[in-house]
């Protein structure tokens, strides 16, 4: 048997102003830290082998916050295949606002939708396509050899995993939301299959 927890990161500067963030290398917030802590301190019981991350700096402030709860380093592994969704023109700009601007059933299907194109951006299908082939050929053999594994990401790109690995609809996956600093913990067995699953919801995290 293995582990596979999926954490998104802690609260960021951006998501605390209501910024769409995307590809845009913002750090943690101080509540996003303390969030990565609390996210450390529900895991520690687990031997973490390895680790993927992020490429950008809130997904590795959370990983680091988190080992340093853990006390130790496992194998670390970045990749750009599991970074945020690419929000192309509504890129810094405040969420709320564009809500305003839209309408409440557009801003949802800018947001949340599956295959809803953001001019310059990707979809969240786009997402699905880049890091399911990824979880695939780099992070499932490790949990077949029953090696535990932690994958600090984002809000989309761990929706595009739990999509995949919860065999959810393409509707259903639009009402998934994954707070900051938020776990899905699943356990598998050497044949790749999941055998147990739990949620670990974050004190304060927030579905920005």
């Amino acid at each position: 048997m293995a582990y596979l927890a999926l954490v998104r990161h802690g609260l960021s500067e951006w998501n605390k102003t209501g910024l769409w963030t995307g590809l845009t290398d913002i750090s943690l917030a101080p509540e996003g830290f303390e969030q990565a802590k609390k996210a450390g301190e529900a895991l520690r019981d687990i031997h973490f082998d390895v680790a993927f991350v992020s490429e950008l700096i809130r997904a590795k402030q959370t990983l680091d916050e988190m080992l340093n709860v853990f006390g130790y380093r496992p194998q670390i592994i970045s990749s750009r295949a599991i970074e945020e969704r690419d929000y192309g023109i509504y890129t810094g700009k405040n969420k709320w606002e564009i809500k305003k601007q839209i309408g409440d059933k557009k801003y949802q299907e800018i947001r949340r939708g599956w295959d809803v194109d953001v001019p310059k951006g990707e979809t969240l299908k786009d997402v699905y396509n880049r890091t399911v082939p990824y979880f695939e050929q780099e992070i499932l053999p490790e949990l077949k050899i029953g090696k535990n594994v932690l994958v600090s990401a984002h809000g989309n790109s761990l929706r595009a995993l739990v999509k995949y690995l919860d065999k959810l609809s393409n509707e259903d996956v639009t009402k998934l939301n994954i707070a900051t600093g938020e776990i899905y913990l699943y356990e598998f067995d050497s044949k790749g299959l999941i055998i147990g699953k739990k949620i670990i919801k974050s004190k304060g995290g927030q579905n920005v």
